[in-house]
Parts: C-alpha cells; sequence; structure tokens
C-alpha cells in the first residue's frame, strides 16, 4: 500500500509518475480545484489550515475527517493513494497519517507518526484535524500524541512528493 503526499504544483506530475487510483485534495475555500487526469477517483475538501477555530476562517471539522475516512476506505490498495494540499505539509500530512492509521491498526500511531517524519522532514499534520480522526477512531489521543511527538517538520524546502509504504497485514 503505497501513499504519496506533494504539494498542489506536483499533481499532474505525480499522477502521470505513479497512477494513482485515488486522489484526494485539499484548499482554502474560493481555491480552485487542481486540474486532474481523467481515471481516479477525487475527494477535493476546502477548509482552511488552522489548528483551531478562528473568526473568518473554516476550520477542519468532524465531517471533514469523516470524509477522508471513508475516502480511505473506499480505496483498495492496488494502486497509489495521492494526497496534496497547497504546499504538501499540513493537511494532506494529516489525512495520510489519519488514513494510515485506519488502514493499519495493528501498528502503533507513533510508529506511522516517525515513518511519516522519516519519509516528509517538513510534515506539519494539522493537529485538528488529527484530533478529530483521533476521536472518531477511539484512539484514545494515540494519535494526537503521535504527531505532538514527532513536532513541528523542518522548515519548508519545495518538493516534488513523498512516498510512504505501509507494509502488508501480517
Amino acid at each position: 500500500m503505497e501513499l504519496i503526499c506533494c504539494p498542489k504544483t506536483s499533481v499532474a506530475e505525480v499522477c502521470r509518475d505513479h497512477l494513482p487510483s485515488h486522489v484526494l485534495t485539499f484548499a482554502s475555500p474560493g481555491t480552485p480545484q487542481p486540474s486532474l487526469p481523467a481515471g481516479p477517483a477525487h475527494l477535493h475538501l476546502a477548509f482552511n489550515d488552522i489548528a483551531e477555530p478562528r473568526a473568518g476562517l473554516v476550520a477542519p471539522a468532524e465531517a471533514h475527517a469523516r470524509d477522508i475516512l471513508a475516502f480511505g476506505r473506499s480505496w483498495d490498495g492496488a494502486r497509489p493513494l495521492l494526497v496534496s494540499c497547497e504546499a504538501g505539509i499540513s493537511r494532506s500530512t494529516a489525512a495520510l497519517f489519519i488514513i494510515a492509521c485506519e488502514r493499519r491498526p495493528d501498528l502503533a500511531e507513533q510508529a506511522l507518526a516517525d515513518r511519516l517524519r522519516a519519509a516528509a522532514p517538513c510534515a506539519t499534520p494539522n493537529p485538528l484535524l488529527v484530533s478529530l480522526a483521533d476521536r472518531i477512531l477511539g484512539r484514545q489521543d494515540r494519535m494526537i500524541l503521535a504527531t505532538a511527538a514527532i513536532g513541528r517538520g523542518a522548515d519548508y524546502v519545495p518538493y516534488r512528493s513523498v512516498l510512504i509504504t505501509l507494509p502488508p497485514l501480517g
């Protein structure tokens, strides 16, 4: 099972090179959706990349976390799942972590967060989105603690994509 994360500027190229069956994109409200090739299942979610509600902005909500989980469940893992946001740092890495946690409940949340950090040094998963999924999945704050433990990612350096491979179910 391959999960790929990339900034929005790399979506078309990553789709061409990796042929994902599913593409999950994020943007702030009012920002156009990326142009995608025909074929992959696509879910686009629009909310601001904020860690707590703020006046005039759209915060991640439980419905968004549920949509991410449902989209992840629709993926059979035969081809990659691509997740993208503006820079590929916060919303997309949170979604990638959320999907990985649900798909592999046998792996510790911290092990998955460490795998994310190793693959994506600048990853800083959106803490509000992670906390919403943690509650939905009944993880008793383990997802929250795991992403807090890896901390803020390194300063952003533009990149094309990161790939995280989940080992097959034992």
